[in-house]
């Protein structure tokens, strides 16, 4: 049998590994944390909206950009200390702007492809994840604003996603505990919720089932490429690196990938774009009644809202440019609790987890999805913030191709589960195990 390397257990290296075992591909993963989903997987915002396609090159964005540069609490920050690397990215970012319009419209494209793949997957294996279809609510305060909102709905509808525009009293009639006054607002009843840290545990247990092998605490330190096949040098903690030979290899290592892809000879220019998020205990039932369903997107403090069960709620936005730097700053905490406060005067916030995490970002904004110089190396990387949205999609994608090029696998059934499936132990998980 066909045998597959993925470098990576975030939600697109476990969506891409089920896609290729589901092509009867040999599959072994590796991931350095010691669980799936432990990196920017873990808490991101929970929305999965077509209706958040628009690329950031954008004019207005950059002009918007270097207004925030000395502003602690500006919804982008870009820290000014140059390196290569941000500059270099920066240009093609700046350059990618003559595609700003024909990128959104592909992506929305992808985002309503990709909703099916992934509730597919979910029932097919049983992974309950606090999914809420009740739509994402975006809301303007300005004039300008929802202008700009509407242009965009434009190039959306050509993407196929329908919206529908709101009045002030239309946004509260939908989402009544929200509180402000509001130009106008777009609702999207397609777009939907979840937790990814959820998903991808439930799915990357629903791979193992199946005979997906994962090597998690693995600092996988070289990726090479000959005519006989793919190696993967990793080792655990205190033990001697091992090599393990594989027909042919996935990255989708996140900010990683970058650096491996220069391994295999590719130039994947991907940056670390932080993002913050905060998840909200609903500890009281005033809290619960006063917390939101509807998700949102507050256009001018860019930050979203999914509501994950009736106990929990996710607030999460910022991106800050920062280089490979995980630290949680407080000053970009303060902002999103604040905004709960006076968006949700109903929720306590007495307990409140702050996370950040590293979006992988294409200049383009589109994610790397295809083959690499080389024969038996592929990608599937770079989807900056819609990670949680197109992964499904992208893992179908790469798993077509691969199975494409390596004919004869069998295609395994969803049916095809028995009772020795089960594996003998299943691994904790400690988000779930603490809800």
């Amino acid at each position: 049998m066909t045998s597959i390397a993925v470098i990576g257990a975030g939600i697109t290296g476990v969506t891409t590994a089920y896609k290729l075992m589901r092509q009867g591909l040999e599959v072994t993963v590796y991931d350095r944390e010691a669980f799936a989903g432990m990196g920017t997987s873990f808490a991101n915002g929970g929305q999965l909206s077509a209706s958040n396609a628009e690329v950031w090159n954008n004019p207005a964005t950059f002009i918007k950009g270097i207004k925030w540069m000395l502003k602690k609490d500006a919804p982008l920050l870009v820290h000014p200390a140059p390196t290569w690397h941000k500059l270099s990215w920066m240009f093609e970012f700046v350059m990618a702007a003559r595609s700003y319009e024909a990128n959104t419209i592909a992506t929305a494209k992808m985002a309503i492809e990709a909703r099916r793949h992934l509730i597919d997957m979910a029932e097919e294996e049983g992974i309950a994840f606090d999914l809420e279809k009740r739509g994402i609510l975006h809301v303007y305060e300005s004039k300008a604003e929802f202008e700009h909102a509407t242009r965009v709905n434009e190039m959306y509808r050509k993407g196929g996603l329908e919206r529908r525009a709101l009045t002030n009293e239309e946004i509260h009639a939908i989402e009544p505990t929200l509180a402000g006054t509001f130009h106008g607002g777009f609702f999207t009843e397609s777009d939907f919720t979840g937790d990814i840290h959820k998903y991808t545990r439930g799915l990357s247990d629903a791979c193992a089932k199946r005979g997906v092998v994962f090597n998690y605490d693995a600092d996988v330190s070289q990726l090479s490429h000959d005519e006989d096949g793919v190696r993967v040098t990793w080792a655990k903690t205190g033990e001697s690196p091992r090599v393990d030979r594989f027909d042919a290899i996935v990255v989708c290592a996140g900010v990683a990938s970058r650096r491996f892809a220069a391994q295999l000879g590719d130039r994947v220019n991907v940056y670390p774009v932080k993002g913050y998020s905060v998840t909200v205990n609903l500890e009281d039932e005033a809290s619960q009644n006063g917390a939101p369903w509807v998700s949102l997107l507050d256009d001018k403090a860019k930050i979203v809202t999914s509501r994950l069960g009736k106990t929990r709620m996710r607030i999460a936005g910022t991106a800050e440019f920062a280089g490979e730097n995980r630290d949680i700053r407080m000053d970009r905490i303060k902002p999103l609790v604040t905004w709960c406060r006076q968006r949700f005067p109903g929720i306590g916030t007495a307990s409140v987890v702050p996370w950040a995490g590293l979006r992988p970002m294409m200049p383009d904004m589109m994610p790397r999805v295809g083959r690499g110089k080389q024969s038996r190396v592929y990608y599937n990387t770079g989807h900056g913030h819609l990670g949680w949205t197109l992964s499904a999609l992208t893992a179908d994608m790469i798993a077509n191709e691969v199975a494409g090029d390596y004919p004869g696998a069998k295609p395994v059934s969803p049916a095809a589960r028995t009772a020795a499936d089960e594996p003998a132990v299943k691994s904790p998980d400690p988000l779930r195990d603490a809800a």
